[in-house]
């Protein structure tokens, strides 16, 4: 498989390349040269294949010519090493629950398979630059903690991702530098991309990235959408609908490369807080990013979301296209937290606010029914988000063990104007 910049096919590269170079020298992000499509019986038998063989199978396609089937087989296996629960909340919809690896958010996926793929491709030491607006930073740290010859760098909005959050970027040291920046999560994108482009700094420094604008972080992110079709259809279900909560639109997009391989799935929704530019589009046709706004759902604060382009990408750019197979959907924050309450007031059952976003817009979906059911990417636990859930349900949510193990520990971090002279003058110094 090889992969090409989504801003010209001049020139191709192959995985490990792809990985390796983060983003494109011509900002472009790298995208498959063809999709694979995958065999009919492996489509019509995914409910009796274990989660590793679904993975195997699928992403196998694209690394197979850089990476040894015995190694993608481990590298799988420790990806998918965690829980992944379909669980029914009302009639016909059902949450996916992301939250069971070991920073509870849907990216420890993508995190853990990167990071086991960049060791197994790295012709050199690398430092990992990674913009976050919350869950890619503590998964990413997670994931590439303590990995021989690799360095990561952490930009994160000073004041503007949860608590435990930031204390799960903050507090593991090693080989994990934090930087807290002084604005928002598309000016530490903006760092992060500027930092790729400079040829200077490049020249000293093996610079990657770890953000969903890597291959490596953004493919896999597909497998999970293999395996809600695998349960749902041993839970009796013909058809699936998909709603996903969605900020740099990486996940969902890796959901409609499955749909492209032969996953069925009969329509998605992209569910958004107010930086809803992208439900916009959809309903328009005009792409307009702007600078984000602060929400409860602040992983999704994202006004000019990376990932569309590789959405066009796989759509020809045909906005007609597009929106046969996807459809937009925004809340406010009001809003949010009023789902939030009455899901819990009707059915015990505790959402974040980002999958509060993607419940309701099954709700009023029109889409399911006794033979199709919705799916919404429950996409970190709630309790990362502990204030939010607290005031909207009225409740004393208890941390689960894993996040209460960073309670307490030492933050530590650097602060950073918004500037990206600051910021190469920092790995100028301190790294070699």
């Amino acid at each position: 498989m090889r992969y090409y910049s989504t801003n010209s096919k001049d020139q191709f590269l192959n995985f490990g390349e792809a990985v390796e170079e983060g983003l494109a020298p011509d900002n472009g992000l790298y995208f498959p040269e063809s999709i694979p499509k995958l065999s009919q019986e492996f489509i019509d038998n995914l409910h009796n294949y274990s989660k590793e063989e679904i993975g195997i199978e699928v992403i196998r396609n694209f690394i197979k010519d850089d990476i040894s089937e015995e190694e993608i087989k481990r590298i799988v296996r420790e990806t998918l090493d965690f829980d992944f629960p379909l669980k029914e909340v009302s009639k016909d919809i059902f949450s996916l629950e992301l939250f069971h690896g070991p920073t509870m958010a849907f990216k420890d996926v993508g995190a853990r398979f990167m990071s086991r793929s960049l060791r197994a491709v790295a012709k050199k030491d690398s430092i990992v630059l990674v913009a976050t607006s919350g869950d890619t930073g503590s998964a990413v740290a997670n994931g590439f903690y303590k990995i021989p010859g690799i360095q990561v760098v952490l930009l994160y909005p000073s004041g503007k991702i949860s608590k435990i959050q930031e204390m799960q970027l903050t507090t593991l040291g090693e080989n994990i530098t934090a930087i807290e920046v002084d604005g928002v999560f598309d000016d530490c994108q903006s760092i992060v991309k500027q930092a790729f482009l400079d040829d200077e700094l490049n020249k000293k420094l093996s610079l990657t990235s770890a953000n969903s604008i890597n291959v490596a972080r953004w493919l896999p992110q597909s497998l999970y959408y293999f395996l809600a079709v695998a349960e749902a259809r041993r839970q009796g279900f013909d058809e699936v609908v998909f709603s996903v909560p969605s900020g740099n639109f990486g996940n969902i997009t890796a959901g409609m490369i499955g749909a492209r391989m032969g996953l069925p799935v009969k329509h998605f929704i992209a569910a958004t807080n107010m930086n809803k530019v992208v439900p916009d589009y959809l309903n328009t046709g005009i792409y307009n990013p702007s600078p984000s706004v602060p929400t409860i759902s602040n992983a999704m604060d994202v006004g000019a979301p990376s990932n569309f382009v590789r959405l066009s990408e796989l759509y020809g750019g045909s906005h007609e296209k597009i929106s046969e197979d996807l459809s937009g959907y925004f809340l406010t924050d009001l809003e949010t937290k009023k789902v939030m309450k009455d899901c819990y007031k009707s059915h015990n059952y505790i959402l974040d606010p980002h999958g509060a976003i993607a419940y309701d817009a099954l709700l009023n979906s029109g889409l399911t029914n006794d033979k199709t059911c919705g799916i919404f990417l429950e996409t970190a636990h709630p309790a990362k988000f502990k204030d939010i859930v607290d005031e909207a349900l009225d409740i004393d949510l208890p941390l689960p063990e894993k996040l209460k193990e960073i309670v307490g520990k030492e933050k530590v971090s650097i602060k950073m104007d918004n500037n990206y002279g600051a910021f190469k003058a920092f790995l100028s110094k301190n790294y070699k």
